[in-house]
């Protein structure tokens, strides 16, 4: 691919000229006059590459990188080891600039590539169908939601208040336009309160969305959910870290009727927010109630393995107001990354890597509260992050390390005001025991 591509006056003669158009003004043309910016942008003249390439790395030499900062800081998006493999592989042309098989049956590779996605997401989920993937992790969960809706017919749905405050609020936004009621249970000791959940689930609600392992890092009693929301003749939405499913018992074997979540750790960079991809998968009673593409496996007249789109309707297409969902896309080449990673790594390796986020999180855990300066904020098994409380206001913390090439926690005071002084941090495999020592020691020094 190339990295520079210029346009100079003979290319744009050209282009006008097969335009039959006598200037670049008079692509404008339609647009009223009086609407036009009549002046030159504010922006630099033109560069060389070797120029550009410097103003731009000039610029980012300004942001904190995890390439020289050991990073502490999750929610919702973690700093986990990408083989190298991952992105040789995104970087061929094949793969790189292709986009969606719109004749599918003539993308095999693309298509075989999604199905083994697909295969390795139902394994880790415990569940039965896989779509070839979403925007992510929290328009996956609105969407769970809506194929709730449509499956029982009921139009509420109780969320935990300890799924991610960011997930919440997509939640409430798609159901805000579709008389849809989103209730938010509040939590005991950091867990979804089971007193309130049986005293407010009815035969009104839908389904029950929970996160495990939640937003403070602590794993949910899936298996008790469950019971309550069958009972009532509701589903089970669990929104999961694909990490910890390498440990952890599956949301299918305790009762998920749907499991959903953000696939960004599964060999994709932070990347400052995006673009990642949300993963989706189903039991087979839902299956035609799960939004996007999903490819399956055949053979052709000559018996040979093949791969389709299936499941496909025209409302998708053409009749968007009776569509299962109007989100038909997927994040292909995130989706390449996840399947590269999850290839590559295998069961023993994901497993490696979800042990080593567990035994890091757990000692770091230890060390903070031992210096005195933190107390644990809930009680209660947790994975890779945990929540402390800290004698040192939040943000003054994080400035702090900052200056010791430290990212630190997260304010949980911006999500949740009642969490004053509540520190979120998380520890994936790639933080040393050198780097965990060396935020213990930095925080022995910041005075409260």
């Amino acid at each position: 691919m190339s990295r520079y591509i210029p346009n100079i006056d003979e290319n744009q003669r050209d282009m006008l000229e097969g335009l039959g158009l006598s200037s670049i003004d008079a692509l404008f043309g339609d647009i009223p006059e009086n609407v036009r910016l009549h002046r030159a942008l504010n922006l630099p003249g033109p560069l060389s590459e070797l120029e550009l390439g410097k103003h731009m790395g000039g610029l980012a030499s300004t942001n904190v990188n995890t390439d020289e900062y050991a990073c502490f800081l999750g929610a919702g998006a973690y700093d986990h080891f990408i083989p190298a493999v991952v992105n040789h592989m995104l970087l061929r042309q094949e793969f790189y600039t292709a986009y969606t098989p719109y004749q599918p049956e003539i993308s095999q590779g693309t298509l075989q590539a999604v199905f083994e996605y697909q295969t390795m997401i139902c394994e880790l989920t415990g569940m039965a169908a896989s779509n070839a993937s979403m925007y992510d992790g929290a328009t996956a969960l609105s969407e769970a939601a809506v194929a709730a809706f449509q499956a029982t017919g009921r139009k509420e749905v109780l969320a935990a208040g300890t799924v991610h405050p960011e997930s919440r609020e997509v939640l409430k936004t798609h159901a805000r336009f579709t008389g849809k009621r989103i209730i938010e249970l509040s939590f005991d000791s950091g867990k979804t309160d089971m007193e309130e959940l049986e005293s407010k689930i009815s035969r009104d609600t839908a389904a029950v969305i929970v996160q495990s392992p939640n937003f403070f890092g602590i794993i949910e009693d899936l298996h008790r959910i469950a019971e309550i929301a069958h009972k009532n003749k509701a589903l089970l939405i669990v929104s999961a870290d694909p990490v910890s499913l390498a440990l952890l018992k599956s949301p299918g074997e305790l009762g998920a009727d749907i499991v959903v979540g953000e696939g960004q750790s599964l060999g994709n960079s932070i990347s400052f927010g995006g673009p990642y991809l949300g993963f989706f998968a189903t039991s087979n009673e839902l299956m035609r109630k799960m939004p996007g593409r999903i490819v399956g496996e055949t053979t052709d007249r000559e018996g040979r393995r093949g791969f389709v789109l299936t499941l496909q309707t025209r409302e998708q297409h053409i009749r968007r107001e009776k569509a299962t969902s109007n989100i038909c896309s997927n994040q292909a080449l995130n989706a390449l990354a996840a399947t590269i990673y999850m290839t590559i790594m295998g069961r023993q390796g994901l497993k490696e890597a979800a042990s080593l986020c567990l035994q890091k999180a757990h000692y770091a855990f230890d060390q903070l509260v031992g210096t005195g300066k933190f107390q644990p904020l809930f009680s209660g098994p947790f994975f890779k992050e945990f929540t402390v409380r800290s004698t040192v206001p939040v943000e003054a913390l994080n400035k702090k390390l900052l200056e010791k090439k430290i990212i630190g926690g997260y304010d949980l005071e911006k999500a949740y005001p009642k969490l004053l002084g509540g520190w979120l941090l998380a520890v994936t495999e790639k933080r040393t025991r050198d780097e965990i020592d060396a935020l213990v020691q930095a925080v022995r020094e910041v005075e409260a």
